[in-house]
């Protein structure tokens, strides 16, 4: 199970919000390719992008600090917030990154996921972020009443490289992640399936590892800057 450290974007900044709530963000370094070559140096194997601001915006607004953490380090990273058209999904790629998830499209336009997917194999993920089971859009600021689990099993055929799930209760509240619905999701669908939201210890982490399926990974953000997990530790426990 790979663990995706987690560099949220706002106003050029590395943060972590509360919940998902823009008004409620910690910064926790002015140098997001710093923090990024930080976690590369002590082993991690990909890295987890947001454009919070763009995720609002519906378009790129962090490009500057992307672009740098780009240069600046060698793994595989994913992106995520205002990808919402295929000419920035292509430009995304073309600048380097691994992976662009998509989230807010999902819901409002699925055929321009399958169409990504199908001009991008492998590249193109979807994030579906939920408040209590049902998804949320536009920097999980408006609600729908579509189960996440109804919205994935759309996309079964689509060719898509992963799902990004996300509790937003648990986001950066440091509660621990909701481990029953991840892995009922990755039950119902053969995507591979990323938790995401809550994990705030190793013990958490340990816990989706064995969850009872087959998780393709786990993002963390806070508990990392807090120190509450050791990347270092983390790693070497997930690979042994």
């Amino acid at each position: 199970m790979i663990l995706y450290p987690a560099i949220d974007l706002k106003d050029g900044n590395c943060v972590r919000l509360f919940k998902g709530d823009m008004e409620q963000a910690t910064v926790f370094s002015d140098d997001p390719a710093a923090q990024a070559k930080a976690f590369v140096d002590a082993g991690c194997d990909w890295l987890h992008l947001v454009d919070l601001n763009g995720a609002f915006a519906g378009e790129p607004v962090n490009a500057a600090p992307v672009e740098a953490i780009l240069a600046a380090c060698k793994v595989p990273a994913q992106l995520g917030g205002g990808i919402r058209d295929m000419k920035t999904i292509g430009t995304w790629l073309e600048k380097g990154l691994a992976r662009v998830i998509l989230g807010t499209v999902a819901v409002e336009n699925p055929a321009l996921v399958r169409e990504a997917a199908k001009a991008f194999p492998g590249q193109v993920a979807v994030g579906l972020d939920a408040r209590n089971g049902k998804v949320a859009t536009r920097g999980w600021a408006e609600e729908t009443e579509i189960e996440v689990t109804d919205l994935a099993k759309d996309f079964e055929d689509a060719g898509i490289a992963a799902i990004i799930y996300t509790d937003i209760n648990r986001d950066g509240a440091m509660q621990g992640p909701n481990i029953e619905a991840t892995a009922a999701l990755a039950r119902a669908v053969s995507i591979p399936v990323i938790a995401s939201g809550g994990v705030s210890s190793l013990a958490d982490l340990i816990a989706l590892r064995d969850c009872g399926v087959q998780l393709d990974g786990a993002i963390s953000g806070r508990a990392l800057y807090d120190g509450a997990i050791d990347l270092g530790d983390a790693l070497a426990a997930l690979k042994g």
